[in-house]
């Protein structure tokens, strides 16, 4: 017997009221993902799109324009400088010959005194007193003579007669040569008394400008060498006047260098401190005979024209040697070069309009312009204008410019020692 209850009408209306449990969990999930998953994708995409839609392409950069030429090529004359000192060529200390009272001072401290020009005197009379008693003693000499010679010569005349003996006449022609020898004696005392009496008049032994007075009048003076006399005043000569200095070996060994191979190198010009223009000129007339081992220098002196007696002795000058010979040197604004550490460059545009860099050896400044001695070629194009716009391995546009050089230029500061440079003449 089927024990399964045949009654299915109520059991299908029971079940429709009775809900399925896990149909409904489902439906409630699927629900819940489409009211808050939805709007999540949909912003997540809205996302994507904006963060990988293409961007419009950005403008590019204009290509910078700088000005560039060529390296100025001119002849040039190389100067050494040095920085040195005046000298008198000639510094006299006067000093009194005679010792007596000062009675007179016949200049001005401090002017412009001409070779035996007067300058002190001394009291005379003691020394005209000394000379007129020498000329007492030579008149007594002269009289002594001419005695002894008539006496030799009476002598002489009764030779034949026998009447003098040969003793005699030998004692009288003894007396005559005494009394010659006491003349001359005399005749010298008389020629010193005269000079002590010219020399009680001290005159300038050389021209040049007189210090001041060292002793005034009324003062005794003193006679003698050195310290031992009285010092009056002193003189300088100062036209030529003396400039002196010291070079370094390494200079030194360039002028011989360049003497070796024909140049002179004896043209110096001179400067003042307060003055920019080197406007005195010379001549080198001395280098000493060896080189200082201390201090690594040689010593050397220039001739400078003084005619205007501006220079004094003492002062302070800076000079250049030039080495006298000419060189062709390339040329550039100084303000084209950079510094890269410790490196000096060049930035140079080639054909295809692309920045290069090239390490330069530098020279002196000429007018502005500075002496490149390698690292550039006269038909390179140097940036010279807008050097802060062109980067090296870019690309720039050109446009063509000039270098001249810039007359009465200063020459600025530089660490390494180049000397100086003039165009050529």
């Amino acid at each position: 017997m089927n024990m399964l209850s045949p009654i299915r009408g109520e059991e299908t209306a029971e079940a429709a009221l009775v809900p399925n449990t896990d149909d409904n969990a489902k439906r409630g999930w699927r629900n819940r993902g489409l009211k808050y998953g939805l709007p999540v994708v949909l912003l997540f995409a809205a996302g994507w799109g904006i963060t990988h839609r293409e961007a419009p392409a950005n403008a590019a950069p204009p290509v910078p324009v700088v000005t560039v030429a060529a390296p100025l090529v001119r002849d040039i004359n190389e100067w050494d400088d040095y920085v040195g000192r005046f000298e008198a060529v000639n510094s006299v200390e006067v000093r009194p010959r005679v010792s007596g009272q000062l009675t007179g001072v016949h200049f001005t401290d401090g002017q412009i005194v001409r070779k035996g020009q007067l300058l002190f005197t001394i009291d005379q009379r003691p020394f005209a007193a000394a000379l007129a008693e020498a000329r007492a003693e030579a008149a007594s000499a002269r009289s002594d003579l001419a005695l002894a010679q008539t006496n030799l010569a009476r002598a002489n005349r009764l030779v034949a007669d026998d009447a003098v003996s040969q003793s005699d006449l030998d004692q009288l022609n003894a007396r005559v040569r005494a009394a010659s020898a006491s003349l001359a004696a005399a005749d010298a005392r008389v020629r010193s008394r005269s000079l002590d009496m010219e020399f009680t008049q001290v005159r300038a032994p050389i021209s040049g400008r007189i210090s001041d007075r060292r002793v005034d009048a009324g003062n005794l003076v003193a006679a003698g060498e050195g310290s031992a006399g009285s010092l009056l005043t002193t003189i300088n000569a100062l036209d030529p006047i003396y400039f002196s200095f010291n070079g370094s070996e390494g200079l030194f060994l360039k002028a011989k260098r360049a003497q070796e191979e024909g140049a002179k190198g004896s043209e110096v010009q001179v400067k003042l401190q307060d003055e920019a223009n080197y406007s005195r000129t010379g001549k080198l007339d001395f280098t000493d005979n060896g080189i200082d081992p201390r201090s690594g220098t040689i010593r050397g002196r220039a001739v400078i024209a003084n005619p205007d007696l501006f220079l004094s002795p003492g002062m302070f000058g800076n000079m250049r040697l030039s080495s006298g010979a000419k060189e062709r040197a390339l040329l550039v604004p100084d303000a084209a070069i950079q510094t890269d550490q410790a490196r000096k460059t060049l930035l140079v545009v080639g054909k295809d309009g692309q920045v290069a860099v090239r390490e330069v050896q530098l020279g002196p400044v000429v007018d502005g312009l500075r002496v490149v001695r390698g690292g550039v070629t006269p038909t390179d194009r140097i940036v010279i204008v807008g050097t802060q716009l062109a980067q090296p391995g870019s690309k720039v546009q050109t446009r063509a410019g000039k270098i001249a050089p810039v007359a009465e230029t200063a020459a600025p500061p530089s660490t390494a020692l180049v000397g100086e440079a003039t165009f050529a003449r």
